[in-house]
């Protein structure tokens, strides 16, 4: 049964510009919420009785539930109806804020945050590209809208410790979860606004099969960086212990790679399970074309990348100026303000850039501009530095990475049919949360490695951030800086 909206004429509210706040709102929220804990990692802890590693972890599966379940989220649109899930979705997140916030420990503070707003998040994101699509059909109109949108989600991000840093240090790091819950509820309401007759015909099957094998993939992935902290990279710097038996001696190979080897396992397994689907004529979670588009697959790197570096960023410059400079939370957020403005700056000027420049030419850019601001971070920032050595190198990392949000979801988007539209958004989407729980969990685990002390860990982790970064221009520089071509009709 569909449970979007009957069909009904357009009104006034149901204008494409009356629709676009709403989508642009609830992207906002959701990029807020994966970073702006990091200013309130101390208090956290201490009010929690956990450690920097317990709130990386809680961080880190935050965004790796919505990378797991955007796909399926974007599937059910076709099912459920764009409308209905973008508002249950919107419900599933707010109850979640309000668990959260009354979390009286670590384990219902992952339920809340990590999985309900995780789950919440994953269900309501696909419908916000894919309305998105419907209500501005023409590329220049779609164009402006995904801009929009994405500025909404890159600004939240890099607000994000601003925000949390004040009503943090003004309040609580708990009334930062009900002020989400609050902002969820304006955007439901403004959501009656949308009128969307939703998906007509034959709904199609959902495969739970390639659901649970997707999700199971990346969760072991994750996870497994994660236990980096613990355990070390190469060589398990204690016991590996489950239950009472002891699976890894101390000295042994670390579980980080059994994690990651069992997840690489996973994922071969799901893409060989939607090829079978396809070649028995059933209806996958996701479409193998999906991959076969060079353009798209480059567009996706560069998303992934993009997200690593922003989230990954903000982790490790939050963490440094909490532990090493003993910053509070709304210091913390201040400190990190340029970042927010840079963003802001160039996501507000991305659609004029982009009708005088090619998309992968601004993409190449955003990455110079980025590995320039990592690199002043490096160069600069000491342990005793005065806090105006963080401006230049977070600013340019909020233009750099502002340039590149906008483009790479046109390269990504643009390479695909209006019938494609809904799988690649769930998979763009995807990637991208993806890439702020590697960026959480990878350069996270450097700087709180017991291996670096001080600001050897903090400069470790911008190596790790920089070569990353490196990689994405590299991507870049392969796209063609051309009018994207779309991907050949199935």
């Amino acid at each position: 049964m569909d449970h979007s909206a009957d069909p009904a004429p357009p009104t006034p509210a149901a204008t494409p510009q009356g629709v676009l706040l709403p989508l642009a709102l609830a992207q906002f929220i959701c990029s807020y919420a994966a970073s702006n804990m990091n200013v309130a990692i101390n208090n956290i802890a201490t009010d929690l009785g956990t450690t920097v590693s317990g709130v990386q972890t809680t961080i880190a599966v935050f965004t790796l539930t919505m990378a797991a379940l955007m796909i399926p989220g974007s599937k059910l649109t076709d099912i459920l109806g764009r409308t209905y899930l973008f508002r249950r979705g919107l419900l599933i997140y707010g109850v979640g804020a309000l668990v959260a916030a009354a979390a009286p420990g670590l384990g219902v503070l992952i339920l809340g945050y990590s999985l309900l707003e995780g789950i919440g998040t994953a269900l309501l994101i696909p419908p916000v590209y894919i309305l998105a699509t419907v209500f501005f059909p023409d590329l220049t109109s779609r164009a402006r809208a995904f801009g929009a949108i994405s500025a909404a989600g890159g600004v939240g991000a890099a607000a994000g410790p601003l925000v949390g840093g004040i009503i943090t240090t003004a309040i609580s790091w708990r009334a930062a979860f009900v002020v989400q819950a609050l902002v969820v509820g304006i955007v439901i309401i403004q959501s009656r606004k949308i009128v969307d007759p939703g998906v007509q015909g034959e709904k199609p099957a959902f495969d739970i099969v390639g659901t649970i094998l997707s999700a199971a993939g990346l969760f072991f992935v994750v996870v497994g960086i994660l236990q980096a902290s613990t355990y070390g990279w190469f060589r398990a710097s204690q016991d590996f212990v489950i239950g009472n038996t002891v699976v890894i001696p101390e000295g042994g190979i670390s579980p980080v790679w059994v994690f990651v080897l069992i997840g690489v396992v996973l994922l071969a397994l799901f893409f060989w399970h939607i090829r079978s689907m396809e070649r028995a004529g059933k209806e996958p979670l996701l479409h193998t074309r999906m991959f076969k588009n060079r353009t798209s697959n480059l567009g996706l790197i560069t998303q992934n990348i993009q997200w690593l570096v922003l989230l990954g960023l903000s982790f490790v410059v939050s963490v440094y100026l909490q532990t090493v400079r003993g910053y509070s939370a709304i210091e913390t957020g201040l400190i990190l303000t340029p970042a927010t403005i840079g963003v802001l700056l160039s996501s507000m000027a991305a659609g004029r850039l982009a009708r005088r420049r090619p998309q992968a030419i601004l993409i190449r850019r955003g990455f110079i501009v980025t590995v320039i601001g990592i690199l002043l971070l490096l160069l600069l920032v000491r342990e005793t530095s005065n806090v105006f050595t963080f401006v230049p190198g977070l600013f340019l990392v909020g233009v750099g990475v502002g340039v590149m949000l906008t483009s790479s979801v046109n390269v990504v988007q643009s390479a695909f049919p209006e019938e494609d539209q809904g799988e690649i958004s769930g998979l763009s989407r995807s990637v991208s949360n993806l890439g702020s729980s590697l960026g959480v969990a990878i350069a996270g685990t450097v700087i709180v490695s017991s291996l670096a002390v001080g600001n050897m860990g903090y400069a470790f982790a911008l190596v790790v951030l920089v070569v990353f970064a490196g990689v994405g221009l590299v991507a870049a520089l392969m796209l063609p800086a051309t009018p994207v071509p779309r991907a050949p009709e199935p």
